[in-house]
């Protein structure tokens, strides 16, 4: 089956902005989702180019309007490749394969008698390039641009628009799912209420000439409206075998700005020239700032590459698309990015990354797992399905937010199998080697599943995760699958994935590649449990102030701080030759990476330490241990016997003071 599916064209008055940016993710996603299930797919975007206000825009620039034209057009196409938008085909209003299909379709209706030649007068906005009836207008002003109209009265060619309203009206009523959230189609029922106008069609070339000349009279130039509607199917009209037959499978995905023209203007006009009808209208609502809708005629636009360029094009195509549910409006903030940055991307899937194939990688490579499944493992594979039924059923309702619902509560669940199956715990017993191996089956074939499902979503995360599995793909959905897997791949260390973003910096952005709450194998996987106890080396010379049995009196405060304690986060970690006691740590503090020797190694394993945020004493003066320098001392508590690591009961960044 065919899938074909477009976003708005873009008008090239400015720069991309967050609103295209959206839309285009949202088209995006169903397109990789679509081509994952199998579907023959065409993702169509572009830009509409002709009209008054580009000619204006032009005119002030300087520049010609093709010329002005030409440079937007390209930074729309630059903004989807970096963005990673998988479009097909990017058509523009300028080129002549739509300038030929638009004058056969204005002179099939001109011969049929659907256009007239007559005069109107109204109110008009110059930004929309449209006239307002007196209902429509707010306080004298156009109720998007929020700007005065003007008075203008002219001769022009009309569509006989209004010969379809009585058809349009039973179309939305014997076909409820035409238009997509049911408001937007109760909307446009709404618009039918009153009596519909005629649509003019025309710009006298008097006081227009950047347009589509109409066929029959060169002494005006196209509407922009039955220019730019056209291009979804001047796309496909004369493309050859590629596209043929793809027009009875359209879909369209519009923000609710232009519903009218999209659920009014254009089904007419199809219905007149003999066109099939698009199969369905998806709308969602407005991206607001400051309780405003984003526009870059108000002013109040976020620039997409300010966020993206930040703070990665997955974690912006996560936010929007988890934050906004498709039809309601939605509201930005930095602020609410960057919490779901750090909750969602980092703690939850980046920690879950982390864990799960450090675990996998220490264990290396199992041909053959011959221990039986329990409970436990077969809860996995049930969440799983019932992750991918929520995906599938969410996509078919355009539901982003549900769907990534429903991998998440996947990506809950098997945190909390991480942490209830304590693999670091089964790795010290051999006789539960059978039942470590698995866990770590489970755990990769969880991995998999994510590298397939977060596809559509997180592109470049997916990749990463298949990529580190050695399954690079991309892969058919129908691999989203846990239960099927019998081995232990060999599994490379996923790091990074979602670095953590320090909120409490004058400059908020990511941290360096290691400041992150992820990778830790402690068992509540939080970097916050106590289920990696042992001996540790005792921070000597930090003793308590005036504690009994533990010697020396109380100091100056003068003199404590000199010493300087640090967060560190342990890199890697490895035995030291000949020595039971001793290990290597390799350790980040801030941007610097250090070696230190700590005596821990009868208590913890080094694969244990990986990941671990621990604190140390940064300034002491190096010292040689059996042949190993070390920079610096891990602190510890010790108590009849008892030694645990000093650890930290909320996540701050490598190299926070300790203080």
């Amino acid at each position: 089956m065919s899938f074909y599916i477009t976003t708005p064209i873009y008008y090239v008055n400015a720069q991309p902005h967050l609103g295209h940016a959206y839309t285009t993710i949202a088209t995006d996603v169903l397109a990789r989702h679509m081509r994952q299930r199998g579907e023959e797919v065409f993702f169509l975007t572009g830009t509409d180019e002709h009209g008054e206000r580009i000619a204006q825009v032009a005119s002030a620039a300087g520049k010609s309007p093709q010329a002005y034209a030409d440079e937007i057009a390209a930074a729309y196409r630059e903004t989807w490749r970096r963005l990673g938008i998988t479009n097909d085909d990017f058509i523009r209003t300028t080129e002549p394969r739509h300038k030929k299909v638009v004058q056969e379709v204005l002179q099939r209706l001109y011969d049929a008698g659907e256009i007239y030649f007559g005069e109107y007068g109204g109110w008009y906005c110059f930004g929309c390039e449209r006239f307002y009836t007196e209902k429509e207008i707010v306080d004298g002003k156009c109720p998007d641009h929020q700007t005065a109209l003007t008075f203008i009265k002219e001769k022009n060619y009309f569509f006989k628009m209004s010969k379809y309203q009585a058809w349009l009206i039973k179309h939305l009523e014997d076909n409820p799912g035409f238009i997509q959230p049911d408001r937007y189609r109760n909307e446009v029922l709404g618009f039918l209420r009153e009596p519909l106008q005629d649509l003019s069609i025309s710009r006298p070339t008097s006081r227009l000439e950047w347009g589509i000349p109409l066929p029959f009279d060169d002494k005006y130039v196209t509407y922009v409206w039955f220019d730019a509607l056209l291009n979804y199917y001047s796309a496909v009209a004369s493309g050859g075998e590629k596209t043929s037959g793809l027009w009875e499978h359209v879909e369209h995905i519009i923000g609710k700005d232009i519903l009218k023209p999209h659920g009014v203007y254009w089904p007419t006009m199809l219905k007149a020239a003999g066109i099939p009808l698009y199969r369905h209208l998806h709308v969602h609502g407005y991206w607001s700032l400051g309780g405003s809708k984003m526009s870059k005629s108000v002013g109040n636009v976020v620039e997409a590459f300010q966020l993206t360029d930040k703070y990665g094009h997955d974690a912006f195509r996560y936010f929007l698309l988890r934050e906004m549910n498709f039809g309601l409006d939605a509201s930005f903030s930095e602020e609410a990015f960057v919490d779901r940055l750090n909750a969602d991307l980092a703690n939850d899937l980046g920690n879950l990354a982390s864990r799960a194939s450090t675990l996998i990688a220490a264990t290396g490579p199992v041909a053959q797992v011959t221990a039986p499944v329990e409970a436990a493992d077969r809860e996995i594979a049930i969440a799983a399905a019932e992750a991918r039924a929520t995906l599938e059923q969410a996509m078919e309702e355009f539901a982003f937010q549900k769907a990534l619902g429903g991998i998440w509560a996947f990506i809950g669940a098997v945190n909390r199998y991480v942490d209830t199956s304590a693999p670091w715990a089964l790795a010290k017993d051999a006789a539960k080697r059978p039942r470590l191996e698995r866990v770590l089956c489970t755990l990769a074939d969880s991995l998999g599943f994510l590298g397939v499902v977060l596809e559509p979503f997180l592109p470049d995360a997916a990749r990463k995760i298949r990529e580190a599995i050695g399954a690079p793909g991309p892969l058919a959905l129908e691999a989203a699958v846990v239960g099927r897997l019998g081995s232990v791949p060999r599994v490379t260390k996923i790091s990074g994935l979602f670095p953590r973003v320090d909120t409490k910096s004058p400059h908020p952005g990511p941290l360096p590649t290691g400041e992150r709450e992820s990778g830790t194998l402690s068992p509540q996987g939080r970097g916050q449990g106590e289920g990696l106890k042992g001996e540790g080396l005792k921070g000597e010379g930090l003793k308590g102030e005036g504690l009994k049995g533990e010697g020396g009196g109380k100091i100056p405060i003068a003199d404590f701080q000199k010493v300087e304690l640090r967060v560190a986060e342990v890199l890697a970690a490895e035995r030291v030759p000949k020595s039971k006691k001793l290990l290597k740590l390799s350790i980040r503090v801030g941007e610097e990476t250090r070696t230190l020797v700590a005596g821990v190694a009868e208590s913890y394993e080094p694969e244990a330490l990986v990941g671990r945020k621990v604190v140390i004493v940064a300034n002491l003066e190096p010292a040689t241990l059996m042949g190993v320098e070390s920079n610096g001392m891990v602190l510890a508590a010790s108590h009849e016997g008892t030694v645990s690591l000093l650890t930290l009961d909320k996540d701050v960044p490598s190299g926070s003071k300790v203080k």
